[in-house]
């Protein structure tokens, strides 16, 4: 069964600076490389990993009226993903990702929000059918929290099963959002920055796990880099272990893990386990490969592994 995903999030135009190191106060360096301009964002590289991995996707976003706007409208519809719910705003620039790339592929990133700032309440709701009619919808936190938990509430009103990737983290979720979340997916960082609690061993994503069941989410994904992912779902948990490689850029590995993660699991979660192998291994080919979302393997390259 081919899962009908939605994703309301962010579209950002990342530019990649590749440097010896993360700058020092008051040091200047030299790039190692020229820099370099690829489409990205944390909504659309998760849309796109999920619709090159098998699902159908449908997007809902809002771009400024400009060239970096088009550019990446352009990208999503070639790849096949529905951007019939993509907004343009003539009031603001396409989000723009200044990514900070080291030898080791590790990457330091800040982001200008520009027009993903600006979706409102009206956008998805003029969304309402194809979110309804969705298995899965997903959510980060690079937009706005009205549309999120708008598009959340209709979700859970239908039947669909909600994901929201807390990504960049909050220090605080507010806790209408937190009582419309299914599956909570963070990095041990986000987890720890959500929780105030350290994540580093099994036990203290246990714990963590635990601390996200007391706020109201009942299932936890955490992504833990080269350690690998701890699930605890449907009063399960584990941790499964990563595959090893030698990384050249991580800069859409985690959301190359979300959409893999929607593409392959079904809604009541029952094979999560398999489905987390699944994103596993595509996550391990996307650092392999440089940029963000051309890094972002189809299903043929991973079923081929």
């Amino acid at each position: 069964m081919t899962n009908q995903v939605t994703v309301v999030g962010s579209l950002n135009m990342d530019i990649h600076i590749p440097v010896d190191h993360i700058p020092l106060q008051g040091e200047t360096l030299s790039l190692l490389r020229p820099s370099s301009q690829a489409a990205g964002g944390k909504g659309a590289n998760q849309a796109v990993a999920a619709q090159r991995l098998g699902a159908s996707v449908h997007f809902v976003g809002t771009i400024g009226k400009d060239d970096a706007g088009q550019f990446l409208l352009k990208k999503c519809q070639n790849e096949g993903i529905d951007i019939s719910g993509v907004r343009e705003l003539s009031a603001a620039n396409t989000g723009q990702a200044f990514i900070i790339l080291e030898p080791d592929g590790h990457n330091s990133i800040m982001v200008e929000g520009g027009a993903n700032k600006l979706g409102t309440v009206e956008n998805v709701t003029d969304d309402r059918a194809n979110i309804q009619s969705s298995q899965i919808l997903i959510a980060q936190l690079e937009t706005n929290l009205e549309p999120v938990i708008a598009a959340f509430s209709m979700a859970k009103k239908a039947g669909v099963l909600t994901i929201l990737n807390p990504a960049p983290a909050l220090p605080k979720l507010p806790e209408e959002l937190i009582k419309l979340t299914d599956v909570i997916t963070p990095n041990e960082t986000e987890a720890g920055t959500l929780t105030n609690l350290k994540v580093e061993t099994k036990a203290d994503c246990e714990e963590s796990a635990e601390k996200f069941r007391e706020m109201g989410i009942a299932n936890t994904v955490i992504t833990l880099g080269s350690r690998g992912v701890f699930y605890q779902v449907n009063g399960k948990s584990d941790l499964i272990h990563a595959h090893k490689v030698k990384p050249v850029d991580t800069t859409a590995a985690g959301d190359t893990f979300i959409g893999a993660l929607a593409a392959k699991m079904v809604p009541d979660l029952s094979n999560i386990a398999e489905a987390i192998e699944f994103a596993n291994l595509a996550s391990s080919l996307t650092v392999q490969k440089a940029g963000a979302m051309d890094s972002i393997p189809d299903l043929a390259s991973v079923e081929n592994q």
